[in-house]
């Protein structure tokens, strides 16, 4: 595990790899994004935060059922 936290390119790169993913079953998290102030605290282990909340219950059932269905296979 890297001791470094990661930086704001690499959470963004994070985002936009779990958005592309999520796209891949139809699904769309309107507040997915870097949680900036994340980057203001310390934390152990060093992470950076990706803020994910904020969908109807139709997205969150959406992603849970694609959840359920990788767990499957």
């Amino acid at each position: 595990m890297s001791d470094r936290s990661p930086t704001a390119y690499d959470v963004t790169l994070c985002v936009e790899e779990l958005r592309a993913a999520l796209a891949l079953h139809g699904i769309t998290l309107p507040s997915l994004r870097v949680d900036l102030p994340g980057f203001a605290g310390t934390y152990d282990p060093p992470a950076g935060l990706v803020t994910l909340g904020n969908c109807n219950t139709a997205t969150a059932r959406a992603l849970a059922a694609a959840l359920r269905k990788a767990a499957a296979q």
